[in-house]
């Protein structure tokens, strides 16, 4: 049996390639993601170059090269461009859109319990959460948050791999911690309601 650690750390990020390259199992897809998504950031961020400049450049250096390719190929009696089918998977489809229906599902499941069962508490993490969204945008464009996002995306997971003991230390005392203060929170607000309430009893 393996690592149950690793397996874990596998397991909540599904598994198979994603998990593979996010966990440096694949060094060469893993490599290939972090230099790809930094040349790219690059050329956006500081060369000031034209997203769909780039895609358009992209796109007619392969139909060049893959017509030069054919042609050549025909006059010289050589193997045609390895070009697959151009159909996406049904399977393809259908896994993501299972993914997004789940994704939405949730969003609509959290937005019902904040509007229609008035949860306070879930109310405050999503406002605060959309709060500190807004506060980092401000200081970056989406591309770069992308960038970062792929750079924590690369290092976060196989950190936590690594070190999954004592940072699970570290957040069980964090979480205490937390806890202990949201409960000194409520006992104020309690208490100031119920100092209220006493009040108008006694006015009235």
């Amino acid at each position: 049996m393996g690592d149950p650690r690793q397996s874990f750390v596998n397991h909540a990020l599904g598994g198979g390639t994603v998990a593979d390259v996010l966990l440096w199992r694949r060094q060469c897809a893993s490599v290939t993601l972090l230099v790809s998504s930094t040349v790219l950031w690059f050329l956006f961020e500081r060369a000031g170059y034209n997203l769909l400049s780039f895609i358009a450049n992209v796109m007619l250096l392969l139909v060049v090269i893959l017509f030069f390719w054919g042609k050549s190929a025909s006059l010289l009696n050589r193997s045609l461009p390895p070009i697959p089918d151009m159909e996406v998977p049904e399977e393809f489809v259908v896994k993501a859109a299972d993914m997004m229906r789940v994704w939405v599902n949730h969003i609509l499941l959290t937005a019902h319990d904040i509007a229609i069962s008035g949860n306070l508490k879930l109310f405050g993490w999503v406002a605060l959460g959309l709060w500190l969204i807004s506060y980092v945008g401000s200081f970056f464009t989406l591309l770069t948050l992308l960038y970062i996002g792929t750079l924590f995306s690369l290092s976060v997971p196989l950190l936590y791999e690594k070190y999954q003991n004592q940072i699970d230390d570290k957040l069980i005392t964090a979480q205490k911690v937390i806890q202990k203060q949201y409960r000194k929170i409520d006992e104020n607000v309690l208490r100031k309601i119920l100092k209220s309430s006493n009040k108008e009893k006694k006015t009235q």
